[in-house]
């Protein structure tokens, strides 16, 4: 329920947000390019679908990963994910996940609440004849819940600024979910630091700050 409320109260802060009021909003992104009726673009960076550009809708709240964050990630993760399992638990345009599954991935889960952004996944999806890539309609942090125990290499960790209350149950659902030996990627409007993500059975492995973006690239604490 709180989840729910969260979701509602964010989605009136993110109106005003998409309308310049202040930083941080999704639909700020410099990665979508406004084009016709509202639409946008991103572009996928490395991998067999490089330097493809996708339609993506313009929704209050969206502001996909800029590029030069979605590269650096990728550098820190590597080039090849090859046989990775990755779950981008608040998906948006889906960037990141198709970023991983342009790169190899072997399995990724797109989740998304709102129902026009995951239809336009699922359209994105058949477009790229994307086998890899599976377009789940509901809500990140419950799905990660009930992931299997360290079954993602890598999950993506990436909700709308304006909706903090989502940041630390989203976090400490994907300690449990990934791997050990796994990653989780944090994008958000402040940097974590350890005694925080500590408490999330998580610790900081590499971090860069880009404009508003605070971008953590996570490991599950040994302890």
């Amino acid at each position: 329920m709180k989840r729910r409320e969260a979701y509602k109260q964010a989605e009136a802060e993110a109106a005003a947000v998409a309308a310049g009021k202040k930083p941080g909003s999704k639909a700020q992104g410099k990665s979508a390019r406004p084009g016709a009726g509202g639409a946008g673009e991103v572009r996928i960076i490395g991998g067999q679908w490089r330097r493809t550009r996708l339609a993506v809708a313009q929704r209050p709240g969206l502001r996909p990963t800029p590029d030069r964050v979605r590269e650096t990630l990728f550098n820190w993760l590597g080039q090849d994910l090859g046989g990775w399992r990755c779950l981008d638990a608040f998906a948006g345009t889906g960037a990141l996940g198709f970023e991983a599954a342009s790169r190899g991935a072997a399995q990724v889960r797109l989740i998304e609440q709102d129902a026009a952004l995951a239809q336009q996944l699922e359209r994105l999806t058949q477009q790229l004849k994307a086998d890899a890539v599976q377009v789940q309609r509901g809500d990140g942090v419950g799905a990660l819940n009930h992931s299997v125990a360290g079954h993602w290499h890598a999950v993506f960790i990436d909700p709308p600024f304006a909706m903090e209350a989502l940041f630390a149950p989203a976090l400490k659902a994907a300690a449990h979910a990934v791997a050990d030996d796994g990653f989780v990627y944090l994008e958000a409007p402040k940097v974590w630091d350890d005694e925080a993500l500590a408490a999330l059975g998580l610790q900081q492995y590499r971090y860069l700050k880009a404009g508003n973006v605070h971008a953590h690239l996570l490991k599950k604490r040994a302890d």
